[in-house]
């Protein structure tokens, strides 16, 4: 058995439903393919880069887990059709660092609450690109400053400018 760390993408939805649910989700991917979950906990909630699936916001999942290499397959499998995994990432390691145990371990405490992740699910309509109004405003304001090209660019403007 190796031992392999995972960072998880959540859906929010099912996080809101409830936390443990949300965790079972990988823990039941990953004995379903011949390991077992030695420790996870919340790491975090936030915004994401680009909309993933139509979300904007995700909780990530920090597990540890204890597998074969011939199951790894199968789980990355099953990851990528599940809909309530937003996105994954497995690495192998050599141990489970000591503050990620203590960690996993508060959470496991009884009265322990996760935060409920925010309603920030839609996805947000783009800004419109300026138009020439806008920036003719903007640079009668001064709030819009030229680009003016850098390294070796600005040395051949130099040379072909009069």
């Amino acid at each position: 058995m190796t031992l392999y760390e995972g960072m998880f993408l959540l859906d929010n939805a099912v996080v809101r439903e409830d936390w443990k649910k949300a965790k079972a989700i990988v823990a039941d991917a990953v004995s379903k393919h011949g390991g077992a979950v030695q420790t996870s906990r919340r790491f975090d909630e936030r915004r994401l880069a680009y909309t993933i699936r139509g979300k904007n916001r995700a909780t990530y999942l920090l597990a540890y887990l204890e597998m074969a290499g011939e199951g790894l397959p199968g789980l990355r499998r099953e990851l990528e059709l599940s809909e309530r995994v937003l996105r994954y990432l497995i690495l192998r390691v050599e141990q489970i660092p000591a503050p990620e145990l203590e960690l996993a371990q508060a959470e496991e405490v009884e009265g322990f609450v996760v935060p409920t992740p925010p309603q920030d699910d839609v996805v947000e309509p783009e800004a419109a690109a300026p138009t020439q109004e806008t920036v003719e405003d903007m640079l009668a304001e001064g709030e819009f400053v030229e680009e003016r090209p850098r390294g070796r660019r600005a040395e051949k403007a130099a040379e072909v400018a009069p």
